[in-house]
């Protein structure tokens, strides 16, 4: 990998759809397999949630509330968030810009940021972040400048959009029987993890509902920055 090529790390927060809102048709759809499979009504409840608790886990059932990016080299980036309902100015703090925009915006800014790089890093990215933006860019009519899915095999992909899915690359393209999470990855390397505000993934949608669009923000340079640390590891110790 050539040194002078331009190093971008992101990371996606998304949120789903609120279930009670959605059509009788895609409920019937969504839940169908709980009603053969559920032991008794308590299981089919559990099931339940965690189907309603899931629904940002899908682009067909969610949303993207924010894309951050952060340059490997410049250590500067971006976050571009949804603030709906509630006005907020642009800003930078720590080197990162916060800008909130709708989220056809959001898809708009990373593919025009995306196409002023060629390598590519991310935690889990071929398996949830790409997938998601690839999607939710078709549902909003935004066209990619980008193919980061071309293969999980780095030797394969084409020179300007490599794609190093540290998850993926730190399992030796699932060799090891179980993948570590980011934070699990961090705690080990001494990386400050992004779940130490006490935040996590899970509570992304809480928040958006409580409208508190810049703590997710925050919480998704946390992201950025131990994917940042967790690269370096890579390219140092796993790379070779």
């Amino acid at each position: 990998m050539a040194s002078n090529q331009s190093r971008l790390v992101f990371d996606i927060e998304t949120i789903g759809e609120d279930f009670s809102k959605i059509d009788k048709t895609t409920q019937d759809n969504l839940t169908n397999w709980i009603k053969r499979e559920a032991e008794d009504k308590d299981d089919y409840e559990r099931m339940l949630d965690d189907i309603k608790n899931g629904l940002g886990f899908s682009p067909l059932t969610g949303e993207i509330v924010a894309i951050g990016v952060l340059d490997i080299d410049k250590d500067k980036g971006g976050v571009y968030y949804q603030s709906p309902d509630l006005k907020s100015d642009k800003f930078e703090e720590d080197g990162i810009m916060y800008e909130p925009m709708d989220e056809a915006g959001i898809l708009k800014k990373f593919w025009d940021i995306a196409s002023k790089y060629s390598v590519f890093a991310t935690f889990n990215g071929r398996a949830f972040d790409v997938p998601f933006i690839m999607a939710r860019s078709a549902v909003k009519k935004v066209k990619p400048t980008k193919n980061l899915m071309f293969s999980r095999y780095l030797y394969q992909q084409h020179s300007d959009s490599i794609h190093i899915d540290l998850c993926d690359q730190l399992s030796f393209q699932g060799a090891v029987r179980k993948k570590g999470s980011l934070h699990l990855w961090s705690r080990a390397l001494g990386i400050k993890s992004p779940k130490a505000s006490g935040i996590t993934g899970d509570d992304v949608g809480f928040l958006f509902k409580k409208k508190k669009y810049l703590d997710i923000a925050r919480y998704n340079v946390g992201d950025l920055k131990a994917t940042k640390e967790l690269f370096k590891v890579w390219e140092e110790y796993f790379n070779i």
